[in-house]
Formats: structure tokens, C-alpha cells, sequence
């Protein structure tokens, strides 16, 4: 008999090619941070050679810009909230049968999905005064941004309804649960993991649109990246330190979305396993 050491040949072969995955992906992984940090490392070279890049004003200027981050995400997340909100309740009503809900709820996505982002803001914040209601600026972005959005992700929401299995809901309603109660613990829940890769991206898109609030006096990175920059006549210098500002951003929540993906993915195959 074989002693408990020994492998068979078809497990030393699966683990050989195991390992050559592993050494592939590690190759692999080596190579393009190797890409990614020589291209960085280039246009940083060529932007501190090309335009006589002021390295005492960078080091004046950066922490202003810096103080507009917290603004940016908090008005960020406050649009994201109201987004999700509007979104569940437009496509709750895309996919009514009453006729009044889904007029209201087709009218909303078309007007806001119809009209730019921009011309939105600038309506809270200088048509509305005329009459007679003031806004400060925080309201005007959050409000502009989240209704905008909302109209975008309400289709998304009703396809991730619609992506539910109807079997489910028509078994929940033979065991005896109301249509409400199955909508509520069968269908939402199902539906919302299908759709938050999709709020992760519209909350990483909406970090970058933001900056349209510098146009209400929002006092946020771009706002603030201006300011400095007219003042001293250094725009170009303060817009890359914003540019820099939002890249890192979108990085690093890109990252959270992923892991909170990772999270979902792995919690849906340990149901399968569990099964």
C-alpha cells in the first residue's frame, strides 16, 4: 500500500499545474504594476519638465484644495442616498399597473434623463430664488444630483426587479404570504444584490460630477482648486492637483466596491455550498 505521503500522479499533475497558475498570475501582476508605475513615473516627469512646475506653490496650494475632500464625499453619499431612494420608488412605479404611478414614474425618468446635469444645478440654485425659495449651495447639489441620478438607476432597479425569478414570488403568494410581504423578503432582497455593483459605480461617477457643483458655489475640491489657481494665476498647476485628487478618490472607493462585491459574491456561493 501506498504510504500516506504518496500522491497519485493525477493529483502531483493538478498540483504542478497549480502552481504554474500561481507563478503565471504572480508574473502577470508583477508586469503590470511594473507598466502602470513606469507610465505614472513618465507623465509625472513630463508634467514637472514641460510646465515649470512651482513646487512651493504646490506645497502652499495642496492643502486647500485637500480641505474640499469632505465636502465632496458628503455631498457624494447625501446624492448617492437620495438617488437610491428615488430610484426603489421610481421603478416600484415603472412597474406598476396603476396608470398614474407609472405616468409619474416615466415622466420623472424622462425629464431628468432629458435635461443635462449642469442646467439641473443652475436651476436650484439661480432659477429658484426667483422664486422666492434660497438654497444653500449643499442642498442645491444634493438635490440636482440625486434626482438626477435617481432617473438613471430607476431602469437599473427594475431590472434588477425584473431579473428575479417570477416562480419565487408566485411560490411565496401559494404559501400563503400576502404579495407585499413576498415583494418585501423574497424579491428586494435578491433584487438589491443584483443591483449594488451598479450603485457603486453611479457613487464612483458621481464623485467626479460633483465638481459640476463649483458652479453653485460649492466650496468643494474643483471650487476651491479655481479659486487658488486665479488668484495666483496658477490654474493649470491647481487643476492637476485636483485631478490627482479625484483619481486617488476613485481608486480607493473602486477598491471598497470591489471587496464589498468580493463580500456578496463569496456570501451567495457559501448558500450554494450550504445548499
Amino acid at each position: 500500500m501506498p504510504n500516506g505521503g504518496d500522491q497519485s500522479p493525477e493529483a502531483l499533475l493538478a498540483q504542478s499545474v497549480a502552481n504554474n497558475e500561481r507563478l503565471r498570475s504572480r508574473n502577470w501582476q508583477i508586469r503590470f504594476r511594473l507598466v502602470w508605475g513606469g507610465v505614472l513615473a513618465i507623465l509625472v516627469l513630463f508634467i514637472i519638465a514641460s510646465l515649470n512646475v512651482e513646487f512651493a506653490f504646490i506645497e502652499r496650494s495642496t492643502p486647500f484644495i485637500l480641505a474640499g475632500i469632505g465636502l465632496t464625499i458628503l455631498v457624494s453619499f447625501l446624492s448617492i442616498s437620495l438617488a437610491t431612494l428615488l430610484a426603489a420608488l421610481g421603478a416600484l412605479g415603472r412597474l406598476s399597473t396603476n396608470a398614474m404611478a407609472n405616468a409619474i414614474a416615466s415622466f420623472y425618468v424622462s425629464f431628468f434623463r432629458g435635461t443635462p446635469l449642469i442646467l439641473q444645478l443652475l436651476f436650484w440654485y439661480l432659477a429658484l430664488p426667483q422664486l422666492g425659495v434660497v438654497l444653500d449651495p449643499v442642498i442645491c447639489a444634493v438635490g440636482a444630483l440625486g434626482m438626477n441620478y435617481g432617473a438613471y438607476m430607476t431602469e437599473i432597479f427594475r431590472a434588477g426587479i425584473q431579473a428575479v425569478p417570477v416562480g419565487q414570488r408566485e411560490a411565496a403568494v401559494a404559501l400563503g404570504m400576502s404579495e407585499r410581504t413576498a415583494f418585501s423578503r423574497i424579491v428586494a432582497p435578491q433584487a438589491f444584490r443584483i443591483v449594488v455593483p451598479a450603485i457603486g459605480n453611479d457613487f464612483i461617477a458621481m464623485l467626479k460630477d460633483s465638481a459640476l457643483a463649483s458652479t453653485v458655489s460649492l466650496q468643494e475640491i474643483l471650487w476651491r482648486a479655481q479659486n487658488v489657481g486665479r488668484r495666483e494665476f496658477k490654474t493649470l498647476q491647481t487643476f492637476l492637483i485636483a485631478a490627482m485628487v479625484y483619481w486617488v478618490l476613485t481608486i480607493v472607493f473602486t477598491a471598497v466596491q470591489n471587496r464589498i462585491e468580493s463580500r456578496l459574491a463569496a456570501g451567495d456561493r457559501n448558500k450554494v455550498v450550504k445548499g
